[in-house]
């Protein structure tokens, strides 16, 4: 019987090695490949914990905090931080310049709803102080609303 769609010889499940010639990317770029592919190491780690970990499973912040406030360190740069989590570390050590919530986030690479809610908690516990903008005439500052589009930018 004639069997259809891949043949013994490109099947990798009966051990052809057609795969091992499409995984090397080098075959793409326009020439055969020079000798056996190896996957280049990655240049940055990603967190191994996952979001809802960093949060307890929280999805929303226990005080109300925008995006726009103001975070600074409540801590000096001498305090020993070594008790805190690394997230809580990276917050603290950024927050001795002021910088909005958004670029805090951007900054760490953190979703903007897992800063929100470790930047509360450390407010709570009193290692950061959040300055909220002042809205004088109901409308943001002009001022605050080019750092923060210029943050996003950056991202």
């Amino acid at each position: 019987m004639a069997r259809r769609g891949w043949t013994d010889e490109g099947d990798p499940l009966s051990g052809g090695s057609s795969y091992s010639q499409m995984e090397d990317p080098r075959r793409f770029a326009g020439g055969a490949a020079a000798g056996p592919y190896t996957a280049p190491e990655p240049t940055e780690r990603g967190s191994l914990v996952r979001p809802y970990a960093m949060t307890g499973g929280r999805v929303a912040p226990r005080t109300a905090l925008a995006m726009e406030a103001l975070v600074s360190s409540a801590t000096s740069a001498q305090a020993d931080l070594s008790a805190l989590t690394p997230e809580k570390q990276a917050i603290s050590t950024l927050c001795r310049q002021v910088r909005s919530v958004a670029e805090i986030a951007a900054m760490l690479r953190m979703p903007l709803g897992v800063a929100r809610i470790v930047i509360a908690d450390m407010a709570a516990e009193g290692l950061v102080q959040v300055h909220h903008p002042q809205l004088e005439t109901g409308k943001p500052d002009l001022n605050l609303l080019e750092r923060v589009l210029s943050g996003l930018r950056r991202l």
